[in-house]
């Protein structure tokens, strides 16, 4: 592979960790709160709205289940009519966002379920309302739980970032695409993917090093 192309993978890099980081920012804006209120209204909940609490999990359901490129596609109009384009970096935010939050608030469902009852039966003993339990009580004690969560889906997004490569996303997963795979080119492509390989390791072990950081049974 010549050295030339260095400054193109660079690039696509950069493309890379923007569509995984704003996606996932925004992803996490929208999927914490659905993971909260999939946790508030179960039939155990604080405030247990179970009618409610399944037609959310139904539509969250409905949107995991679709394959992320078939989704892509799907949406172009939307695209189209949020960013006014539907190629490139800033096209691709919109559906890594809508893929993802569903998977991101099942997740914080999943972390928040951990958190022993007791400490949440404690709380309203105490008199404590239910954004108090929310803010005070759930998201501190799923902490660690949630960063260990976040990394993984921080990789499941750079990993759907690197398929948006077959629509003209651009990214690594163009240049293993476009490069390697079109013109058989396999330095190409093995380099593409050992950046990706780095770039999920670094992901991972910040995660595991906040986790240490905040989580209270380590110290």
């Amino acid at each position: 592979m010549s050295f030339k192309m260095m400054p193109l993978f660079f690039e696509e890099l950069g493309n890379t960790l923007t569509m995984t980081f704003v996606s996932s920012f925004l992803a996490y804006i929208i999927g914490i709160p659905l993971g909260i209120l999939l946790v508030v209204w179960a039939r155990d909940g604080i405030r247990p709205m179970p009618r409610a609490q399944e037609a959310l999990g139904m539509i969250i359901n409905l949107i995991r289940s679709l394959p992320f490129l078939i989704l892509l596609i799907a949406i172009q109009s939307f695209t189209r009519t949020l960013v006014g384009t539907t190629v490139g970096t800033r096209a691709i935010i919109v559906p890594l966002t809508l893929a993802s939050a569903p998977y991101i608030a099942r997740i914080v469902e999943s972390s928040l379920k951990e958190v022993d009852a007791g400490i949440i039966e404690a709380a309203k003993a105490m008199g404590a309302s239910t954004w108090q339990i929310i803010w005070k009580v759930l998201l501190p004690e799923a902490r660690p739980s949630l960063l260990i969560n976040a990394a993984i889906a921080v990789t499941t997004i750079l990993g759907y970032s690197a398929m948006a490569g077959f629509v003209g996303a651009g990214g690594l997963g163009a240049v293993a695409i476009n490069y390697g795979y079109y013109r058989n080119q396999n330095a190409v492509m093995w380099t593409a993917i050992i950046f990706l390989v780095v770039v999920v390791q670094i992901i991972q072990s910040v995660g595991m090093w906040l986790v240490k950081k905040t989580d209270r049974r380590v110290r």
